[in-house]
């Protein structure tokens, strides 16, 4: 069974920075482009990030362009996410997704298009 493992959340101040983290167990990492991923209770999720299987395509949502930087590591099986000049609506679960299979480019900001998803972590931003 795929399962991808959300960590990195947690409480931070309106500027400051996090990095969230990644790893999916019952799949051969390098074979999946990855995405980012929130929602506010009560709201849809939205894409914040995605990268295709090898790091060298990625996209962002246009609220966090600049401010935003995901990128992976294959050898360690990890997907990141550095979060840069964090704001309060940046508050939300953050989720971590995986695309179909053999899919050599970047899935875009749909959710519709992942296949597996974790279970979430929370980043809260205080003002």
């Amino acid at each position: 069974e795929v399962q991808p493992v959300e960590s990195g959340g947690g409480l931070v101040q309106a500027g400051g920075s996090l990095r969230l983290s990644c790893t999916a167990s019952g799949l051969t990492f390098a074979e999946y482009a990855m995405g980012w991923f929130r929602q506010v209770a009560g709201k849809e999720r939205e894409g914040v990030s995605c990268v295709s299987w090898n790091g060298g395509s990625t996209d962002y949502a246009d609220s966090v362009k600049g401010r935003f930087t995901i990128s992976r590591d294959n050898t360690k099986g990890m997907l990141y996410l550095q979060m840069d000049s964090l704001k309060p609506e940046d508050t939300a679960m953050y989720y971590c997704a995986a695309g179909p299979r053999l899919r050599w480019y970047t899935l875009g900001l749909d959710p519709s298009k992942y296949n597996y998803w974790g279970q979430g972590t929370q980043v809260t931003v205080s003002s």
